[in-house]
């Protein structure tokens, strides 16, 4: 393996420490408060979501990989920088086989030398585990959360959603990153009447509306368990085949499902069904970031009060796509079209929702991209995966397109 060629810099007086005690956590979140706290638009995590990432006993991704900090102090001593890196050996986007391992949790002073030492401190640590290339930012979790740079579409971020100032593509792009796939958001108004999908969805509506073997209705709490179970027929059939995911059992949705249900809107969670059958499935949440906003971080017993009064104000204006499938026989049929002129009928006359978000799609999955553009979605944002690899001979592919 070729040895990894350190960038430029010799960093003078400024030091990089591992985050190992409790104080440096504190000035591991502070790091990205004073990179964002200028910015209107930015919404500050809560910090139980960032420090759970790091904790062994709640992120069960340390039972096969592992995490480590760095911060990053100058002359003076004030943390100007910030990284964490990961080794996932079930990450799966490997590529020609090699290993490769993660950064993510980067911020930094507008400083080239100062990012390239984090960087360089994270590839020298990922080197040593045997992996052969970095992607980032990246999470040590699951990718619906702290996943992919911001490089365009900076308002008001979604809830576990990556936020950073726009000089960071920059410093990325300069230390030798490359783009490994681009991950597009769209977004919807839902609250005005005159908003209409194309006439291809109620054409498809009104053919499967007639059909007695069809219907679409939306989740019950009180049936979660069977609703669950529904959602893990479809995923199981529409995607565990792709980008080498795994089947979901019927636990796990169950326990996706009951997780969320503090949150979740009846309305915003759709099934269709032929004779009974689970075929479609569009699984919304709404954004709480519109309330995490208010909350300055923390999440204590008087955040959690103010949380549930001002969820029950209607504060969250906005809900999100997290997942959306329909099992393979029913693919091109248009039933998942009747499912969501259901939805829409439902959630234009009886929620305060003015829009919705489709949670990020990779460029390598031109089928999901196009089901947003036949919404009638407008690309609201774009992040990027960066890619670098640590034997710079090597020929650098993208992501494969599925």
């Amino acid at each position: 393996m070729q040895a990894i060629q350190i960038k430029r810099t010799t960093y003078p007086r400024r030091v990089v420490v591992e985050v190992t005690d409790k104080h440096q956590e504190k000035e591991f979140l502070q790091v990205h408060i004073n990179r964002n706290r200028h910015n209107p638009n930015w919404i500050r995590p809560l910090d139980k979501d960032i420090n759970s990432i790091f904790d062994p006993a709640q992120n069960k991704y340390f039972r096969h990989g592992e995490a480590i900090r760095w911060l990053l102090y100058d002359e003076g001593g004030e943390a100007i920088g910030r990284i964490a890196a990961f080794v996932n050996k079930r990450y799966r986007n490997k590529g020609d086989g090699m290993p490769v391992g993660g950064i993510g949790f980067f911020d930094c002073t507008d400083q080239q030398d100062a990012a390239n030492q984090l960087f360089d401190t994270a590839a020298q640590w990922l080197q040593q585990k045997g992996m052969e290339a970095m992607d980032g930012p990246i999470n040590f979790g699951e990718r619906d959360r702290w996943w992919g740079l911001l490089v365009s579409g900076f308002q008001a971020p979604l809830y576990t959603m990556n936020y950073n100032p726009p000089y960071y593509q920059r410093l990325f792009e300069a230390y030798g990153f490359r783009n490994f796939y681009n991950q597009i958001c769209w977004s919807l108004p839902v609250a005005s009447q005159s908003v209409q999908l194309q006439e291809k969805f109620y054409q498809a509506h009104k053919k499967f509306a007639a059909d007695p073997d069809f219907r679409a209705v939306h989740v019950k709490k009180s049936q979660l368990r069977k609703f669950s179970e529904d959602f893990c027929t479809v995923y199981n059939k529409a995607w565990s085949k792709h980008e080498g995911n795994k089947e979901m059992s019927p636990a796990q949705a169950y326990k996706l499902f009951s997780s969320m249900k503090a949150i979740m809107d009846e309305k915003l969670v759709w099934f269709a069904y032929h004779r009974e059958t689970p075929v479609a499935m569009w699984l919304n949440i709404p954004d709480i970031n519109g309330i995490v906003k208010h909350l300055g971080g923390k999440f204590n017993l008087l955040a959690k009060l103010k949380f549930l009064l001002m969820k029950q104000a209607g504060f969250c204006t906005k809900f999100v796509g997290l997942a959306y499938g329909i099992v393979p026989e029913f693919q091109g049929t248009g039933v998942d079209y009747f499912m969501i002129v259901e939805a829409e009928k439902v959630i234009k006359t009886s929620t305060k929702y003015k829009s919705v978000e489709l949670q990020w799609q990779g460029d390598f999955n031109p089928k999901m991209l196009n089901i947003s553009r036949h919404l009638g979605a407008e690309q609201s944002r774009q992040l990027v995966t960066y890619r670098y690899l640590f034997d710079q001979t090597k020929p650098f592919q993208r992501h494969p397109i599925i």
